[in-house]
C-alpha cells in the first residue's frame, strides 16, 4: 500500500507540473513505470527508476536516490480474539514476559505479568538454564513438553537455536521412553483422538478442532510405536514429537499442524489391565471394521482440509502398506516408516559410496543383506531398488542384489506364509543355502558389502556377525537403523570395533563418537527428520496431488549430496543434524523440481525455488499482537 500511495503522488506531481506545457506535449507519458529498490541492508542506498514512454514511443529513464534510509524492521501484527489471562494462556500467543508495554495496555495484560519486557533471546537463555538443570532426559522431555503447551514461540526459537541437541529428547530415542509414560505424565490435551465409539461422527467431530487451516497431520493406530510394540493411544507422543520436527526442521506453521490418534483398540495385556491407560480398553479390531474406520477419517480430512498431508506413522506391518497402496494415489499422503526411512537410507548408501569410492556409479553391484523384513525394511529395500533401476537396472536385475532375513532367518522360496509384498525377495533354494538360513551363514555365503537393520531386535548384529563380514569387505557398510537406542541391531562402539575400525556406520539412535586403538570414529544418525519435512514442505508449497517414488528418490539424492567432503572423510554418510533447515530446504527444493517434471505442481513455476521455499518456512519471533472481537481491531 505505500509503494501504492507513492506511485500515485509520483504522477501526480508529474501531470501537475507538465500539464499545458511544451514538456507535457512532447514529453506526456502514455505509461510510467516505477521500481522501487528496497535497501538489502539497515543503512544503504534506495534508488527509485521510473521509466517514461513519450510520445514518439521513445523512453526516458529518472532515476532518484536516497542515502543512508534505514530498512524498517516492521512486522505484520497478528489479530487475537482473546484479552487478558485468556491471552496468557494461549500457547499459540502467549509471549510471557515478552509483552511490550503497549501490548500490556491494549490486551489488558499490565499487571498480569512482570513489569520489565524481556526478549525472546534472553527467554531462550533462561530457558537453557532451566533445561540444564533437569535431571534425565524423560525429565527433560516433561519440561520441554510443558514449555509447548504454554508459549510456543519460545518452545520453537529455542528448538531451532539448539536442534543438535535437543531432537533427541523431543524425539527419538527419549519420545520412546516418553510414549510408555504418556499415561502418568499426561497433563493436557493435545491434537484429536479418533475412536470406534466415533463411528458415523467423524464427518462432524473433525470440526471440533478450532483451526481453520491444517496443512500436515501426522497420525498413528499406535500399534508398533518404534521397536516397543503396541502402546494404543500412548503413541500420541510420535505424532506429537514428528510434528515438532516438521515445525523446527521444514518451518511448518505450528498453527497449522494437528496429531491425530485412532483408537482401535490395543492387544498390550498391560494396558488393558492399567487403571490409568488413557484409551479404551479392549482387543484390537481387525479386518475390514479396522479398515472402514481408518477409512472414515480419511474422508472426514479430506472433506474439510482437502489439501492437508497426511503422514501415516507407526502402524504395524499388516496394515501399513494396505493403507499406503489405497490412499496414495487418491489423497496427499505418505507413510514415513516406509518411504522415509526407506529414502534416508538410499542417502546414506548414496553418500557411503562416495566415501568408500568417490563414485556412485557402483550401487548396482553392491551387495545387501537386509535383516528385517516388514513394512521398514521392505520401503528401505524398496527405494534401494528403485535407485538401482536410475542406475541401469531392470527390476528383476535390482531385486537379486538383496536377502531378506525375517525372524525365522532367510526368506526362501519354499516359505509359506509370505507377504505379496515378500515374495519377490525370496531366494532360489540350494541344498547348503534354504529357507530359514540363519545370520551368520547368510553372511559367509552371500559376503555382502552392506548389512542394514531393521529388525527392531537389539543385539542381532553380533561379534561373529560383524567379524564374518569384515573378513570379506575392505569397507562395510553397517546401518543398525532400529530405535530405540535399546533396540539397535549393534552398538556403534561394536560396529566399529568388530570390524577393526573398517565400517561405514550409521545408526537408528544417536550414539556417542567412539575411540577404538587410538582414534575416533563417528558413527551417523539415520535419521528420518532429514527426509519428511522437506518432503512435505516441498508437496505443500507446489500442490501436487499426490506424492510420488520419484520425489522420494530426488530427496534422497539431494540428501546425499548436501553431506560434505570432510564428514565423509570423517565416516559421516549424514550431513550435521544443525544444518536440518538447510537440508530441508534442499530437500523440498528436490521434491518441487521434480514434481515439475512429472507435471504434478498445480501452480505456477517460480523463478527461484530456493528462495520461494526459504520464504515460505515459519520462523519463531514475536510479533505485534491487536485484539479482534470479530469485527474491527480494538
Amino acid at each position: 500500500r505505500p509503494y501504492h500511495k507513492m506511485l500515485s503522488l509520483r504522477r501526480a506531481v508529474l501531470g501537475r507540473l507538465c500539464s499545458g506545457s511544451r514538456f507535457h506535449r512532447a514529453f506526456c507519458t502514455t505509461n510510467i513505470e516505477t521500481t522501487l529498490l528496497v535497501p538489502q541492508s539497515s543503512t544503504t542506498t534506495t534508488t527509485t527508476t521510473t521509466i517514461i514512454t513519450n510520445n514518439d514511443n521513445t523512453k526516458t529513464v529518472v532515476q532518484s536516490e536516497a542515502q543512508n534510509i534505514p530498512a524498517s524492521d516492521w512486522s505484520k501484527p497478528l489479530f487475537v480474539h482473546k484479552l487478558g489471562v485468556d491471552l496468557s494462556r494461549a500457547p499459540l500467543y502467549n509471549k510471557g514476559t515478552g509483552y511490550s508495554n503497549s501490548e500490556r495496555d491494549r490486551l489488558r495484560l499490565r499487571g498480569l505479568v512482570p513489569p520489565r519486557a524481556i526478549s525472546l533471546e534472553d527467554q531462550v537463555v533462561r530457558i537453557m538454564q532451566r533445561y540444564r538443570a533437569a535431571g534425565n532426559d524423560i525429565q527433560k522431555n516433561a519440561f520441554l513438553n510443558s514449555l509447548q503447551d504454554r508459549n510456543e514461540t519460545l518452545f520453537y526459537k529455542f528448538l531451532i537455536d539448539n536442534i543438535k541437541e535437543l531432537a533427541p529428547v523431543i524425539y527419538t530415542p527419549t519420545v520412546g521412553k516418553a510414549a510408555i509414560h504418556f499415561g502418568q505424565q499426561y497433563r493436557r490435551a493435545r491434537g484429536m483422538y479418533f475412536s470406534s465409539l466415533d463411528r458415523g461422527e467423524m464427518g462432524s467431530m473433525i470440526y471440533n478442532w478450532p483451526e481453520e487451516r491444517v496443512d500436515v497431520i501426522v497420525v498413528t493406530d499406535g500399534s508398533r510405536i518404534l521397536g516397543l510394540g503396541d502402546l494404543g493411544v500412548h503413541g500420541m507422543a510420535i505424532p506429537i514429537g514428528k510434528l515438532c520436527l516438521y515445525v523446527a526442521g521444514a518451518g511448518i506453521h505450528p498453527q497449522h499442524v494437528l496429531p491425530v490418534t485412532i483408537d482401535a483398540g490395543t492387544n498390550n495385556p498391560q494396558l488393558l489391565k492399567d487403571p490409568l491407560y488413557l484409551g479404551l480398553q479392549h482387543k484390537r479390531i481387525t479386518g475390514m471394521e479396522y479398515y472402514t474406520l481408518i477409512d472414515e477419517f480419511m474422508h472426514a480430512v479430506r472433506q474439510r482440509w482437502p489439501n492437508a498431508l497426511v503422514q501415516f506413522e507407526d502402524f504395524e506391518n499388516a496394515n501399513a502398506l494396505p493403507l499406503l497402496e489405497k490412499y496414495r494415489y487418491s489423497q496427499l499422503c505418505f507413510n514415513d516408516d516406509i518411504q522415509g526411512t526407506g529414502a534416508v537410507a538410499l542417502a546414506g548408501i548414496l553418500s557411503a559410496l562416495r566415501a568408500k569410492s568417490g563414485t556412485i556409479d557402483d550401487f548396482k553391484n553392491e551387495r545387501f543383506v537386509v535383516v528385517g523384513a516388514g513394512s521398514a525394511g521392505l520401503g528401505v529395500v524398496k527405494s534401494l531398488v528403485t535407485g538401482m533401476m536410475y542406475g541401469g537396472l531392470t527390476e528383476e536385475e535390482a531385486r537379486r542384489n538383496f536377502w531378506l532375513i525375517d525372524k525365522d532367518g532367510l526368506l526362501g522360496m519354499g516359505r509359506s506364509g509370505l507377504t505379496p509384498a515378500q515374495v519377490p525377495y525370496a531366494r532360489q533354494e540350494r541344498h547348503s543355502f534354504k529357507d530359514k538360513t540363519n545370520l551368520l551363514d547368510t553372511i559367509k555365503e552371500v559376503k555382502p558389502t552392506v548389512l542394514l537393520g531393521l529388525s527392531g531386535i537389539g543385539g542381532v548384529f553380533t561379534e561373529q556377525v560383524l567379524r564374518e563380514m569384515a573378513r570379506h569387505v575392505e569397507r562395510p557398510v553397517v546401518f543398525p537403523m532400529s530405535n530405540p537406542d535399546t533396540n539397535s541391531e549393534c552398538t556403534a562402539q561394536e560396529a566399529f570395533e568388530y570390524t577393526d575400525g573398517k565400517a561405514i556406520v550409521a545408526t537408528g539412535s544417536p550414539f556417542q563418537p567412539v575411540t577404538y586403538k587410538g582414534q575416533q570414529f563417528i558413527a551417523s544418525q539415520s535419521n528420518n527428520m532429514f527426509i519428511y519435512p522437506g518432503v512435505g514442505l516441498g508437496a505443500l508449497l507446489c500442490k501436487t496431488p499426490i506424492i510420488t517414488d520419484s520425489m522420494f528418490y530426488a530427496a534422497a539424492k539431494a540428501l546425499a549430496s548436501f553431506v560434505s567432503e570432510s564428514e565423509l572423510a570423517q565416516g559421516q554418510v549424514y550431513p550435521d543434524i544443525s544444518n536440518i533447515r538447510k537440508v530441508s530446504t534442499a530437500v523440498a527444493v528436490a521434491v518441487i523440481k521434480t514434481a515439475f517434471e512429472e507435471g504434478l505442481a498445480t501452480i505456477k513455476r517460480p523463478h527461484d525455488l530456493h528462495e520461494f521455499v526459504t520464504s515460505n518456512m515459519y520462523v519463531p519471533k514475536y510479533v505485534p499482537l491487536i485484539y479482534s472481537n470479530g469485527n474491527n481491531p480494538v
